[in-house]
């Protein structure tokens, strides 16, 4: 009994370890996509490689998971397709547009909304009530975002910027029920892996038709405070800020739960305000970065809301699950 509850209890240590490392990398993604658009870089051509490299990198270790289960594909090609075309490249696409036009920081905190765009999807469906946390939470984050807009100082929004973000914070809502649905279905490594070949498809079929314009530059960009190659950002945002981001959340997951795995995520913004610091020397102002956490502490107050007895029933979770499976990690897709 001793030995079952030490075990349990380092496997939890060491799946923190893992969340905080997969939110770590997964911070650094703005930054580095930053630094390649201010060097000339289509926020297309961003993401097209980011997404190709990493199925490339991805695609050798799913094959080898799935010998002799071939027959479990035909029912998640679907699923792998809208995964992996909106909730990945979609997704991935409009969070950089919108850090073309403000810090990624800000960016980020736009789309950290999507689990309030949830709330009110599920209550639109079902019409029932969310829970008291829930409302309230989506309250705070609702004020949050005002904070995170500066709507109360004399400078201008970027609109085209906030809708960017927003579009992309639905993205995220969509990838959280695609990945709900597709518990089971696959290994959650061959799934990441389908959804980067589908969303590179994607990419490119947008490009094709000239609905995606792609420019890159293959000089010296501005990053660390220094001149560094092109080749540098695009190595850190594929390799760490996607494939290992992506591994290290699924071990985390895996070790700590889907619930306490979704609330260690929020972590994410905290490491893309230290990172963008460090390496463009982008900070949001102090008002933005107060509204960043009060929609953090509202995202958190809804998945409170999920931790409730089903006694009280918790509608954050019972009602996505009544409809399309457990809740999924909330990982970013940025």
């Amino acid at each position: 009994m001793r030995a079952a509850a030490a075990l349990s209890a380092n496997r939890s240590a060491s799946g923190l370890v893992f969340a905080l490392l997969s939110a770590a990398t997964f911070g650094v993604s703005g930054p580095l996509g930053k630094s390649l658009l201010e060097a000339g870089w289509s926020s297309g051509a961003v993401v097209g490689v980011r997404i190709g490299l990493a199925a490339l990198i991805m695609l050798g270790p799913a094959l080898w998971m799935m010998r002799g289960q071939w027959g479990r594909l035909r029912g998640a090609v679907g699923l792998m397709a809208g995964y992996g075309s909106v909730a990945v490249a979609l997704c991935q696409f409009f969070y950089f547009n919108a850090v073309e036009r403000m810090s990624p920081p800000v960016a980020l905190m736009l789309e950290y909304l999507a689990p309030i765009i949830i709330v009110g999807w599920i209550w639109l469906r079902t019409r029932r009530r969310p829970g008291t946390l829930t409302i309230v939470g989506s309250l705070v984050a609702m004020g949050g975002l005002v904070l995170v807009l500066d709507l109360m100082s004399a400078r201008s929004v970027d609109v085209v910027g906030v809708l960017w973000g927003v579009a992309a914070a639905g993205c995220l809502a969509v990838y959280f029920v695609l990945s709900a649905k597709s518990d089971g279905v696959l290994p959650p490594f061959v799934v990441v892996a389908g959804g980067m070949l589908f969303g590179s498809v994607t990419i490119g079929a947008l490009a094709a038709v000239g609905l995606l314009p792609m420019a890159a530059t293959f000089g010296s960009v501005e990053l660390l405070g220094a001149e560094v190659a092109w080749f540098v950002p695009i190595a850190g945002i594929t390799v760490v800020a996607a494939v290992i981001a992506y591994v290290l959340g699924i071990v985390g997951a895996q070790r700590l739960g889907t619930k306490v795995a979704s609330f260690v995520s929020l972590t994410e913004v905290l490491f893309a305000v230290a990172a963008s610091w460090l390496m463009i020397g982008d900070v949001p102002a102090p008002v933005q970065a107060l509204g960043g956490a009060l929609i953090v502490a509202g995202v958190v107050l809804v998945r409170m809301d999920e931790l409730r007895a089903p006694a009280e029933a918790p509608v954050s979770e019972s009602l996505l699950e009544a409809t399309t499976g457990p809740l999924p990690v909330a990982q970013p897709r940025a």
